[in-house]
């Protein structure tokens, strides 16, 4: 049995080692994320990691363990994926300055025939961001490749006034729900 996390995300590499995951293997899926219009927050992320992990599923072992995760930011019922452009960040960091939004991350972890997906919900409240500050932060393409188009653990970190649930799911992948999961199949941390 090998672990397979599903991202090539450097965010979720080292949370994967937070939760005291050592040795796995790294095969992200490129596949566009799409969003299913109806599908709740929760929904929408479940859908988005389960079909990473299938994608990459089939590239492995029927034992290999496949961790995938999905993260969207949620401005009242309007998903904030990641930007297009510089221009795009600074609309979606204009959105959310003074603010209070979700952040979902849904993860399924898939083994033969088994899977589960299971989404975690924390909010995040921003202070007034000013134009300056914005167009400051896009400059360093931090946002570029993050949900939201922030990133809680670099550069955004001043923006935030407060967060209510799990930190490390703002950074794509929530470990204490990962690591209750990963029980359910026989990996021990």
């Amino acid at each position: 049995m090998g672990i397979i996390l599903a991202s090539g995300s450097p965010r979720r590499l080292e949370l994967l080692k937070i939760a005291g995951i050592d040795e796995f293997k790294v095969i992200a899926d490129l596949s566009d994320e799409i969003i299913t219009p109806g599908f709740s927050p929760d929904q929408q992320v479940c859908a988005l990691s389960f079909k990473k992990a299938k994608n990459v599923a089939d590239m492995c072992s029927k034992d290999d363990v496949i961790i995938a995760a999905d993260t969207l930011v949620y401005l009242e019922d309007e998903p904030l994926g990641k930007p297009v452009s510089h221009a795009d960040a600074k609309k979606m960091l204009r959105k959310l300055s003074g603010r209070t939004h979700s952040v979902f991350t849904g993860i399924t972890i898939l083994r033969n025939d088994k899977h589960i997906s299971e989404a975690e919900k924390t909010d995040v409240y921003f202070r007034d961001i000013s134009d300056d500050e914005i167009d400051k932060y896009v400059e360093t393409d931090e946002p570029m490749d993050k949900a939201g188009s922030y990133a809680a653990q670099g550069g955004a970190a001043i923006f935030i006034k407060r967060i209510e649930g799990d930190f490390f799911n703002v950074m794509g992948l929530p470990v204490c729900r990962l690591s209750l999961m990963l029980k359910d199949f026989g990996v021990k941390l």
